[in-house]
């Protein structure tokens, strides 16, 4: 007789359960009420949706359509304002990011530059990303704020009693270096493990070759880490378009000086309290944002397939009476 075989594939579907169940109780179920709740005129302080009052009938459902992306996207609105801010942020923390975490990486890869004790610089560029951005703003605060210990420096070369704290560039510039220094050792961690992938004998032959360093890393290193950039690129994105605990900690709600600090997700904090049909309008743009780029940045980053079926070529026929 044969023996029955056993199928071990249900026991897959089964440790995968719990995941797929946590994710719909606390993150599809969350956003479609959002995306719900982006469509009424729902005020917290009432303790329900409003109700709108047309003439001589009353509606009580509150449904208002889009007009609550109307108000978000208006001119009275801060979202633009708030979505320049956040990205110009983004940006000033993630470009000497990704500059510095390939350099790091092809450098701690490079097996003929010798480099000792790499275990010891791998954890030093990794620590900043296991403490809390709480603990970090809050030590950089108390460095720049006014009598900090970095205030006393730059107020003796400058002359300038300003903190930089409570300058639009200068406190960009903070927020954007601990945004860099807290995930540039996240980020050559990932690129190390891309560039130890790639076959080695690739190298070598590209050393037989003749190919100078820059050359090697510009036609073999970059195109082959493509997808792991493409992933650093996407996550760092939407990371960025979330960004909150860092410029809350340094500038409060308001978002000073002059609101440049003021983030897309400080909004949605200072107006969760008023009104929160606005603030589910404004994190359906963000959860809209983020998608578009987020295949933008993948489309971009993969290269496309080549196509390499050959056009038929058409039959020419001899005119009549030629040979």
């Amino acid at each position: 007789m044969k023996k029955k075989s056993i199928s071990y594939a249900k026991w897959g579907y089964i440790f995968l359960l719990p995941f797929f169940i946590t994710y719909c109780v606390f993150n599809l179920t969350p956003l479609v009420q959002t995306f719900y709740y982006s469509f009424l005129d729902y005020k917290k302080d009432t303790g329900s949706v409003s109700i709108f009052n047309t003439g001589s009938n009353i509606i009580n459902n509150g449904f208002c359509g889009l007009d609550n992306f109307k108000t978000v996207l208006g001119e009275g609105g801060e979202f633009f304002k708030t979505l320049k801010n956040t990205t110009v942020i983004w940006l000033i923390g993630f470009i000497p990011q990704i500059v510095v975490s390939l350099l790091l990486a092809v450098w701690f890869t490079d097996l003929r530059l010798k480099i000792k004790a790499q275990g010891f610089f791998k954890t030093v560029i990794y620590l900043p990303n296991v403490i809390m951005a709480s603990a970090i703003a809050l030590l950089f605060y108390s460095l720049f704020t006014q009598g900090g210990a970095l205030y006393t420096v730059f107020d003796k070369f400058t002359s300038d009693d300003i903190s930089l704290l409570n300058k639009v560039g200068g406190a960009r510039a903070i927020v954007g270096f601990i945004n860099f220094m807290m995930w540039y050792g996240n980020t050559t961690i990932l690129l190390m493990a891309a560039i130890m992938g790639i076959d080695p004998s690739l190298y070598e032959s590209s050393q037989i070759d003749g190919a100078t360093p820059s050359e090697t890393f510009w036609k073999i290193t970059i195109p082959l880490i493509k997808p792991l950039l493409s992933y650093v690129l996407i996550t760092s994105m939407i990371g960025g378009i979330q960004m909150y605990d860092v410029p809350q900690l340094l500038a409060g709600d308001s978002g000073n000086p002059s609101g440049s600090l003021k983030t897309l997700v400080m909004v949605i904090q200072t107006g969760k309290d008023s009104n929160i049909g606005t603030t589910a309008a404004i994190s359906v743009l963000i959860f809209i944002i983020s998608a578009v780029l987020g295949l933008l940045a993948f489309n971009a980053m993969n290269d496309k397939p080549v196509n390499n079926k050959k056009k038929k070529k058409k039959k020419t026929y001899p005119a009549k009476g030629g040979k």
